[in-house]
């Protein structure tokens, strides 16, 4: 989990955030105006209470007394108005914000090169954008703006009072140092007992996410007792750093009060003292200042609460840059732009490494001549599915040059690339959408007519149509509802209607049921013909056929040619596993 600084108030964030807050500035400041009326509107209303006091009711003096109530009145009306306005604009700016931010931290993710969500958690990038997002909204609803607000307010009543009695002012602020001393230790027990609260819940979404999407693997293998005891300890700790939380509150807040009360027993006692020691201090005034503390103090009681919002805030808001000025992307620094690729593709020397020192492909070097079909071949991890993931420019490669129709792919534009070379992978991915939309993937060239007529061509026209509402059939959550080989169908159909030039078949053939098995045969001879293909296959039979094929091992390409030179290889790899698979198919 990476390291933020949480301090309360970061002003080089906090203006990073402004940035975001410069198309709502009326409503910003508007926020600020209405917390200044707030707090002098607030101090009004204690004042005028204390001249009906002195100077209507113990004079026995009515006449004007209607008026000054009346005052009351409209001054308690104007406070209710702006403290909705306040309110209202304060929460209404930072969903505005946050809605903004939140567009640029999703379109920034899914920008982002492999290696990222190589070394980054789905669940937590998914507490970011939604989590902390909306923690970074409780700055400007119960954070910056209230605490502007209560600090106004204090200090208003604080000027008024030394104006007013510096004598029972006295009396008010000897409680500082307590009140003060509570709230420090407060805010402090706070910020550790948030950040655990932040950590668990990242830890919970984290979990959560990764058991759902792999539900299959916790009940094929039984896993679903141990996976609940699982949550119930992740639960617990997520239930206890809140429950710290409320522990820390239930000593303050009763602390807080104490305070409040000495405070207003102390006013009473000094001022009922002097009052009939004849002193100069009125029953009006009394009341005024009981009443002040109490302004004075709610605020200073809540003020800790109010820090620990916005240093949460300021913590989201940290975690939430550190994603938007990550760096992390492919960079797309290319300026060529082709409309059609020949589709040649030649590595020279290439090298690269997912982790830093250790090689997984070592200057490797081959040329695919423009409509050849390429085969790839080796044991698991050799680094075959790392080289269709460098054409495709997933991850850039450490050294060497990789070349497209003579180019290096660092020249040609990154969306460029991508929009001509299709890939189909063996795991299918399908969003929770309908078959339309996930083989148009909404692009607005491709129309339901096209996708119909290449469905036909691939033969696979009948078998949608015979799902409820056919090509709006709903295929739920990564296509549930459909088989593998189903599946596999809609992934060919889905590069079919696009059209590249270039194709990639990541042993896509390789889980299929005995029924959509002739068909992927059929639509992979249709998708590939006239164009440059590349083939990963675990099944040797599936590429016998290809104009070139390569065996690599570690990283290295150990032998290359066509299927009948490579079993002239005497003890060559190749030769040996197509006599282990013959032998494995004469046993079935």
């Amino acid at each position: 989990m990476e390291k933020v600084k949480g301090k309360i108030f970061d002003i080089n964030l906090f203006n990073k955030l402004l940035i975001f807050v410069k198309p709502y500035n009326i409503s910003f400041y508007g926020v600020l105006l209405s917390a200044i009326i707030i707090s002098l509107l607030s101090t009004l209303t204690p004042y005028l209470l204390k001249i009906v006091v002195d100077d209507y009711i113990l004079p026995k003096n009515y006449d004007g007394m209607q008026t000054i109530i009346m005052i009351m009145v409209g001054v308690l009306f104007l406070e209710v108005i702006f403290m909705y306005l306040f309110a209202y604009y304060a929460n209404w700016l930072g969903q505005k914000v946050i809605k903004d931010l939140r567009v640029n931290v999703f379109e920034k993710i899914i920008k982002f090169k492999m290696s990222f969500f190589d070394k980054n958690a789905v669940g937590r990038l998914v507490t970011r954008t939604v989590n902390d997002i909306e923690t970074i909204a409780s700055i400007f609803s119960q954070g910056l703006f209230t605490i502007i607000a209560d600090i106004l307010k204090m200090l208003t009543v604080l000027i008024v009072m030394v104006i007013i009695s510096w004598e029972l002012t006295l009396v008010v602020i000897s409680i500082f140092p307590l009140l003060i001393y509570a709230t420090r230790v407060f805010q402090k027990t706070m910020k550790v007992a948030f950040e655990k609260v932040r950590k668990e819940v990242a830890n919970l979404n984290s979990f959560v996410q990764e058991r759902i999407s792999g539900i299959k693997i916790v009940q094929i293998f039984s896993r679903e007792e141990v996976e609940i005891n699982n949550f119930q300890k992740i639960n617990i700790r997520h239930r206890d750093a809140w429950l710290r939380t409320v522990w820390i509150n239930s000593i303050f807040f009763p602390i807080a009060e104490i305070s409040t009360s000495i405070c207003i027993g102390l006013l009473v006692w000094y001022g009922g003292f002097n009052n009939i020691n004849g002193d100069n201090i009125s029953l009006g005034t009394l009341f005024l200042f009981i009443s002040m503390s109490g302004l004075l103090f709610r605020p200073l009681r809540q003020i800790a609460d109010r820090f620990n919002t916005l240093q949460m805030g300021m913590v989201s808001t940290e975690r939430i840059f550190k994603i938007l000025e990550d760096d992390s992307h492919i960079k797309d620094e290319g300026v060529i732009y082709k409309k059609k690729f020949k589709g040649m593709i030649e590595f020279k020397d290439v090298t690269f490494s997912y982790v830093k020192n250790e090689v997984v492909i070592n200057n490797i070097s081959f040329k695919i001549n423009p409509g050849e079909t390429f085969a790839i071949v080796g044991p698991t991890g050799s680094g075959k599915t790392t080289i269709t993931n460098l054409i495709a420019r997933f991850y850039e490669h450490d050294r060497g040059k990789i070349l497209i129709d003579g180019e290096s792919i660092n020249d040609i534009e990154l969306t460029n690339i991508r929009n001509q070379v299709g890939i189909i992978l063996q795991d299918v991915f399908l969003f929770a959408d309908t078959i339309f939309n996930n083989i148009a993937l909404y692009n607005d060239k491709i129309s339901l007519d096209d996708v119909r007529n290449a469905a036909k061509e691939l033969e696979i026209h009948d078998f949608i149509n015979s799902l409820p509402n056919g090509y709006d059939f709903n295929v739920s959550e990564r296509g549930s509802t459909l088989s593998s080989g189903q599946k596999q169908l809609i992934s060919f159909l889905r590069v079919l209607v696009n059209n590249p030039d270039i194709l990639i078949l990541d042993e896509a053939t390789s889980s299929i049921d005995s029924y959509s098995e002739d068909l992927i045969k059929n639509a992979t001879k249709k998708i590939t013909k006239g164009k440059t293909s590349i083939i990963i296959a675990h099944r040797l039979s599936t590429i016998e056929s290809a104009d070139k094929i390569i065996y690599m091992e570690n990283g290295v390409i150990l032998e290359q040619g066509n299927h009948k030179e490579l079993l002239k290889i005497e003890d060559g790899k190749y030769k040996k596993l197509h006599k282990e698979q013959l032998f494995m198919e004469e046993l079935i």
